[in-house]
């Protein structure tokens, strides 16, 4: 494959690319800013669960490990 072959490819590719990207429907400000919102709702309350079950976690293993005296 030769340096002209390559260039054609690209350019085919980028060409291709372009024509997808306007196909492609973006959200408006109202849209962006919902879905931005859901998101960091997602990660807070994820974060929570995890909080919960390592304090959970933490409290079962100092019970356990107090039991037999460590």
């Amino acid at each position: 494959m030769g340096v002209v072959d390559k260039y054609h490819t690209t350019r085919d590719f980028i060409d291709e690319c372009w024509e997808e990207l306007q196909k492609v429907t973006w959200p408006d400000y109202e849209q962006l800013k919902n879905a931005t919102i859901v998101v960091i709702a997602f990660v807070f309350a994820i974060s929570a669960v995890i909080w919960v079950m390592d304090m959970a976690s933490r409290r079962i293993i100092g019970f356990i490990m107090g039991i037999f005296g460590a």
